[in-house]
């Protein structure tokens, strides 16, 4: 009986863990972030409407990628200038796939578009395997960069 309760303490001390989702904001950055569900949850959201890999159009409901790297004190806006303009966000997800974002294509105030870490479609939560959060990219040809599953955001400066 002892192992039995042992075990499923363990188990559930391991459920409960990673039932927490963490997206971490690291690399060249004032202030490294760790973000649970409820943080994110907190950050300012929007509407992108964007249409995907089967050539439907989808709304979705995220976090401006710029807002997350604001709070991380990123080198944006008027900073983004001289050296600084080859940096990039290297995103990755929970299966190890990764995509690139040069610093300018994030910042408005070099794009006119807002590309976002969804948190929901057409109004409701992103489904198991896509979710909980994934970047979408209004206007790509294809869908390449729609990482799903992201669980880290880091900048660097290139090479």
């Amino acid at each position: 009986m002892k192992k039995l309760l042992l075990l499923s303490g363990c188990l559930f001390g391991a459920w409960n863990v990673s039932a927490q989702v963490i997206l971490k904001v690291t690399g060249e950055v004032t202030t490294p972030l760790q973000l649970q569900a409820s943080d994110l949850k907190a950050l300012p959201h929007t509407e992108v409407k964007a249409v995907d890999k089967d050539q439907k159009e989808h709304h979705y409901s995220g976090i401006p990628l710029i807002e997350l790297l604001k709070k991380a004190g990123v080198t944006i806006g008027g900073q983004l200038r001289g050296e600084n303009l080859v940096k990039y966000a290297l995103v990755r997800a929970t299966d190890g796939y990764e995509v690139l974002f040069a610093l300018p294509e994030l910042d408005p105030e070099f794009s006119t578009r807002t590309i976002v870490l969804a948190d929901a479609v057409d109004g409701t939560a992103l489904p198991t395997g896509v979710g909980p959060y994934r970047i979408v990219v209004p206007g790509e040809k294809k869908p390449a960069r729609w990482i799903r599953e992201v669980r880290e955001i880091e900048i660097r400066f290139a090479k």
